[in-house]
């Protein structure tokens, strides 16, 4: 039109002006203005543990929820996060089916997976794909000894979870005769072997060693086994799904030896799962983290936000969860860029304050002074012994 209008280099001019307003009009409507970064969560979202997953998840979710409501600026646009959440079913087949859907989704960053049969094998992919990964819960030595400088993890691990708790079985309720029992995943045997060696360290004696599996129901032969034995303590390494049926089993038998497990036991669902046969100072059991001083009150807190915008009490590890993520995007924060890349190494030597203590990894990305709380169980409550650092 202006072009019919305006004859010889005017016309050349007019056009060259309004093609160059034009140009600046539509990169203005099209530049983003926010930039938005996907991050991954996985875990047990079905199956037998699945309000542990459940629990992680929502850790996650209060994060990316906080963080999206400070309106976080990353290289000058704010950012947006989502959570990209995946079901691995504690399946370790299915956990590495769900790590390659997050690494097509081309996420920033992982939080999980909940269970070490699952992280392990996952851990491999994300390695590959360059995409840095933390574990709020897998507990496994092995997660951060296959050396990929994607691997992390906020919490102890089994060497010191296991090992404190078979000097305790051994030093404190002075055990005399110790039967183990393992599901077989990576987790459960991992933390009962262990014991196993916490125990012999100690002085102590195991008589007998059984095996299940994470989805068993019926325990009966292996505990008549071990009822023979005349154990003053049986540990389980394993879940809560199948130590609480196992414990009332235990009572059937009228075996009364204590009950010792690692942090998969260590959950508030264990009083509705064991029920009467929980009895009082009978389990006793460690979660790999803890609190102490000022942070006692900063958990205090957080559980009470928990609770207030998530409607349900905090489970066993989504603390360690909404610290994960706020971890991960410390490092983008410092490295001022959500290209996993150029903030992994800034992830590598972080140093950060959590509702679950102070956070740093040391080279093998295993969390630097990590602590574990004991607990026993009384009066239908789980009640905290000590934190060791």
């Amino acid at each position: 039109m202006i072009a019919t209008l305006i004859k010889g280099p005017a016309a050349k001019k007019a056009l060259l002006t309004s093609a160059a307003v034009i140009a600046v009009a539509v990169a203005a409507g099209c530049a983003p203005k926010d930039a938005s970064v996907k991050i991954g969560h996985v875990g047990p979202l079905t199956g037998s543990i699945a309000h542990l997953g459940k629990d992680n998840e929502a850790g996650a979710k209060m994060a990316i929820a906080e963080l999206n409501k400070a309106e976080i600026k990353i290289d000058g646009k704010k950012v947006v996060f989502s959570l990209i959440s995946e079901d691995d079913g504690a399946d370790p087949k299915q956990g590495t089916a769900a790590a390659q859907k997050l690494v097509d989704a081309k996420v920033a960053g992982v939080i999980g997976h909940l269970n070490s049969g699952t992280t392990i094998p996952a851990s491999k992919i994300y390695s590959d794909a360059g995409i840095p990964q933390i574990s709020p819960s897998a507990t496994n030595p092995k997660y951060t000894q296959q050396g990929f400088k994607t691997a992390f993890r906020v919490v102890a691990n089994d060497a010191t979870l296991g090992g404190v708790l078979g000097k305790y079985a051994v030093n404190e309720l002075k055990a005399k005769s110790i039967a183990v029992i393992d599901d077989r995943t990576a987790y459960g045997q991992g933390v009962a072997d262990e014991f196993v060696k916490g125990v012999e360290a100690a002085g102590g004696k195991v008589v007998d060693r059984q095996f299940t599996t994470d989805k068993a129901t019926d325990f009966m032969s292996i505990l008549t086994a071990i009822r023979a034995k005349k154990p003053d303590v049986v540990f389980y390494g394993g879940m809560d799904a199948v130590g609480g049926p196992m414990l009332r089993q235990m009572d059937q038998l009228k075996i009364n030896a204590k009950f010792m497990g690692g942090d998969g036991i260590c959950t508030g669902e264990l009083i509705k799962l064991a029920d009467k046969a929980l009895g009082n100072n009978r389990v006793f059991c460690a979660e790999a983290g803890g609190v102490v001083g000022p942070y006692e009150q900063k958990m205090a807190d957080f559980r009470e936000r928990f609770k207030k915008e998530m409607g349900a009490e905090v489970n066993l590890y989504s603390p360690y969860v909404y610290d994960a993520v706020m971890v991960m995007v410390e490092a983008m924060k410092k490295a001022n860029s959500t290209d996993p890349k150029k903030y992994l190494p800034e992830l590598a030597k972080i140093q950060y304050e959590g509702v679950t203590g102070p956070i740093a990894f040391d080279e093998k990305g295993d969390i630097k002074g990590g602590t574990l709380t004991l607990f026993t169980y009384k009066d239908g409550k789980r009640e905290s012994l000590k934190v060791i650092q």
